[in-house]
């Protein structure tokens, strides 16, 4: 019988992320209309599957147990965000100037070696990251080999030179 470890299989991904929101209009409109995602479906009037590229979903939103309920506490267990991966630093840079056009509040903006990442809330204060991944052969290496990620800011006008 092997005694190895189990390791998850390389090709697994996170498939979806589903969110309980007091509004799904407003969420909608963020994800949706601000964000770009296509909505697939609705479940009832009380659930909303969006993707991007046709897929079933990527994002699930509903009300089932938090409709018109508060944001939940910043300092409790939950979720941290969500992490949208955009293919491109140019898509990524697309992204940020809709922000920017629409006034949304941006939380901060990180360059991580790996990926250069904007942060932002949900209208129900759930994180939200958009980023993209550099190159494999172009991530930071330590001495020994392993990933050297951290956390410098990001040069937004330089991203943004990516549309202009």
């Amino acid at each position: 019988m092997d005694q190895s470890p189990y390791t998850i299989p390389d090709q697994t991904r996170i498939g979806h992320v589903h969110l309980k929101v007091a509004d799904l209009d407003r969420s909608l409109a963020f994800y949706r209309d601000l964000l770009g995602f296509t909505l697939i479906t609705m479940y009832g009037k009380e659930a909303a599957f969006i993707s991007a590229g046709g897929y079933h979903h990527h994002i699930g939103l509903n009300t089932w147990y938090s409709k018109d309920a508060p944001p939940a506490p910043v300092r409790n267990a939950g979720l941290f965000h969500t992490a949208i991966l955009y293919p491109t630093r140019r898509d990524l840079a697309v992204a940020l100037q809709r922000l920017i056009d629409a006034k949304y509040p941006i939380t901060g903006a990180s360059d991580h070696g790996v990926s250069e990442a904007i942060y932002l809330n949900d209208p129900d204060r759930n994180g939200v990251e958009l980023y993209w991944d550099r190159p494999r052969e172009q991530w930071p290496q330590k001495t020994d080999g392993s990933i050297e990620m951290y956390t410098h800011p990001l040069d937004l006008e330089g991203l943004l030179e990516e549309i202009k």
